[in-house]
């Protein structure tokens, strides 16, 4: 991806939002709580393919123009596996929001929290990627935007910087359109940007045990380089807005759906052999 970039003095300060997520290629009967809750115990634990894209679109932004990125995640603390794979490729600093009032939030209470920490890191840049695999909303990246009051560009698939303003080029569906954005805004990344870079072996080597709970988020105390932890009061979120109460969506069933082969009979493709076939799902009130 070729770049033409005019950034500004002192660059930018990028925050990209992750999101540890359950490999949903290994889902088995287990994988819903009778609350209608992810049992993301019975899953393996991966960094969501599309959050990766995010962070490589702030890399990109950091190497070309200068600046922080600042990554933050929330979920338990055994999410700080993905802090650590960011700190690694190359961002600055990381956060584990973690809280317990934080459990069992749908994308607006979501949203409302990962809001409230954003706004606290006061990014000229924020980043996410379109959608999580463990829900395939994308909605949380726009409600985020429209509770920050920025502007948010979706569907990004490359970026330029101009000073104060973006130019993002971005999927429509039907074609590319490019828009050029103020900031502060929001962008929300699919898997054409790129996919993340390497690992640096240096960054590995000195990232690889940082670790949550410390005070001063990503800043090394007593030898270890640490992950910043915050709570929902840290950024100061209201408490009917987090969790359970906060979250308006109700899962009303699930369905364990099991897929399996049955008869088959091939049907031959010209008009004879699709107008038979219609006949007979017509006949049997299949369709009509």
């Amino acid at each position: 991806m070729n770049h033409t970039t005019k950034g500004r003095c002192g660059g930018y300060h990028s925050v990209v939002c992750i999101k540890q997520v359950p490999d949903t290629k290994k889902v088995t009967g287990d994988a819903m709580k009778a609350d209608g809750t992810i049992n993301r115990a019975a899953l393996p634990a991966i960094f969501n393919p599309e959050d990766r894209n995010a962070l490589e679109a702030a890399l990109k932004i950091k190497e070309e123009c200068g600046g922080t990125v600042s990554v933050i995640t929330m979920g338990l603390p055994k999410a700080c596996d993905i802090l650590r794979t960011a700190l690694m490729c190359g961002a600055d600093r990381a956060y584990l929001l973690t809280d317990r009032a934080a459990a069992g939030s749908d994308t607006l209470a979501t949203s409302y929290i990962l809001s409230q920490a954003v706004r606290s890191l006061k990014p000229d840049m924020v980043f996410c990627g379109r959608q999580a695999i463990d829900g395939d909303t994308a909605q949380v990246g726009p409600q985020i935007a429209e509770k920050l009051d920025f502007a948010a560009i979706t569907y990004l698939e490359d970026i330029e910087m101009d000073g104060d303003f973006a130019v993002a080029t971005r999927d429509i569906g039907t074609g590319i359109e490019k828009d050029r954005v103020k900031l502060p805004a929001l962008f929300t990344v699919t898997e054409k940007f790129g996919e993340l870079r390497p690992m640096d072996v240096k960054r590995v080597m000195k990232y690889k045990r940082a670790k949550a709970p410390v005070e001063n988020g990503g800043v090394a105390l007593d030898g270890d380089l640490a992950i910043g932890q915050l709570s929902c009061a840290d950024v100061g979120c209201e408490p009917d807005r987090c969790g359970f109460a906060g979250s308006p969506t109700n899962v009303n069933k699930i369905v364990s759906v099991v897929l399996a082969g049955g008869d088959f009979r091939e049907v031959e493709p010209t008009e004879e052999g699709i107008g038979s076939l219609v006949a007979e799902l017509v006949a049997d009130h299949t369709i009509g």
